[in-house]
This record gives C-alpha cells, structure tokens and sequence, in this order.
C-alpha cells in the first residue's frame, strides 16, 4: 500500500502497510538513520520524534496513525531551540556514547519551543522516559538550562 506522509517538512509517498511502526519507515524506506532504535517498546525514548510539534515514540506509532501531520526527526528539527541545544550539549559535553541523543535533543527540543525557561522538574518530566545508559542526565539537564539561557539571552 502507498502511503504519503509528510516527513521534515516534505511530502514523501512510502509503500508499506498500515500498521508498519513509523521507525522501520523512517530507517528502512527513507535512510533517516538519526532516529534511533532501542527497546521496540516505547520505554527508552531513542527513537523520539516529533508529530505535530509533540515527542512521539516512533517504534510504536503505525504509520496509519499519523495521517496528515507532520513528522520531524532529528535531520529535520530547524530553529532557535535546536540551534541553542547543539550549542550547550557541546558547550556542556554532554554526549558520551551518543546512541540516545537524537531523541534527547528531540524532546528538548519540543520542551524549549513550549515552556522556554523549564524548572528542573519540568525538565525531568518532559525527559522522562528518555533513558541515557551513560548517565547522562545531570549534563543533559545542565545543557537544557543553557539552551534556555541562550535563548533568553537572544531574546
């Protein structure tokens, strides 16, 4: 079956059935590699996107379920946010491994285009249930707290 999805901002038509994860289309047809693979379950947060502007788990969301909106990965996350992010995991050193980064920044993303200047608890929450086997998490937090400073600072 053809199917059309709007994937980082373009129209791209996928053969695939119904009920095919969003992930194995994005990986397999489309060679979007930055959208991780990691439990297939929805409990680790590597394959975040975003659907709408929203942190979505791709390995459990069937393409038939995204219809019409828009899917965002982390090739195509654009502005401010994104921007400001890479800046402070760098600035913070944040990666270690690397493997749950891109849906890491995925959600921080989503975070800092909604609430602009998080809290540390709601920063915990909207990260929630992106795990980092690395340990990563005080850097990951530091580096949203810079985001949200830079991006204060750019007004």
């Amino acid at each position: 079956m053809t199917i059309t999805l709007t994937i980082n901002n373009k129209p791209v038509s996928v053969t695939a059935e119904p009920d095919t994860p969003l992930l194995w289309v994005l990986r397999g047809e489309l060679q979007l590699t930055g959208t991780k693979f990691g439990c297939g379950m929805a409990l680790c947060g590597a394959c975040t996107v975003q659907i709408d502007g929203e942190p979505a788990r791709a390995c459990v969301t069937p393409i038939s379920a995204v219809g019409q909106r828009a899917v965002t990965t982390i090739e195509g996350l654009q502005g401010r946010e994104i921007t400001v992010l890479r800046q402070a995991w760098t600035e913070i050193d944040v990666v270690q491994c690397g493997y749950c980064q891109s849906g890491q920044l995925v959600a921080a993303a989503a975070l800092l285009k909604t609430l602009p200047q998080p809290d540390d608890a709601q920063i915990d929450t909207a990260m929630n249930g992106n795990l980092c086997r690395c340990g990563t998490y005080p850097r990951i937090r530091t580096a949203i707290h810079r985001a949200a400073n830079l991006l204060a600072a750019s007004g």
